[in-house]
């Protein structure tokens, strides 16, 4: 039996999506753009429909501290990662944390949606 995916997609919502667009394009290094042919614009992360991914979309985000948190991976070394979180607008709240599948740290969107900044473990 084939393992499924637990994690099938994944909406962030924003407060300001051109803004918010600016910071994942920083951070991961994702190309998106604005898709307004929905019933909600939306801003799919790294324009990857054809796989397990998510999008961004005009929302009310979680309290601060609240809300799930979503890791995801990041292009490069972690440490990298998280000085251009800073640097776009977002909150590093924590030191590397490794795990077995690899390292990350915890962080806040500009918006205060909890994410962790993922590097894979060396293969």
């Amino acid at each position: 039996m084939t393992q499924k995916p637990i994690v099938v997609w994944s909406e962030i919502p924003v407060s300001d999506m051109q803004n918010s667009m600016v910071f994942y394009q920083t951070v991961f290094g994702y190309d998106m753009s604005l898709d307004e042919t929905g019933p909600n614009p939306i801003a799919v992360l790294g324009n990857a429909m054809g796989t397990v991914g998510g999008h961004l979309y005009p929302g009310n985000p979680a309290q601060t501290g609240q809300g799930p948190t979503l890791h995801l991976a990041v292009p490069g070394k972690l440490e990298d990662a998280a000085t251009r979180c800073a640097r776009a607008g977002g909150t590093v709240l924590s030191e590397p944390i490794a795990i077995p599948p690899g390292r990350f740290v915890y962080v806040r969107d500009p918006d205060g949606n909890s994410l962790g900044l993922f590097e894979p473990a060396a293969a």
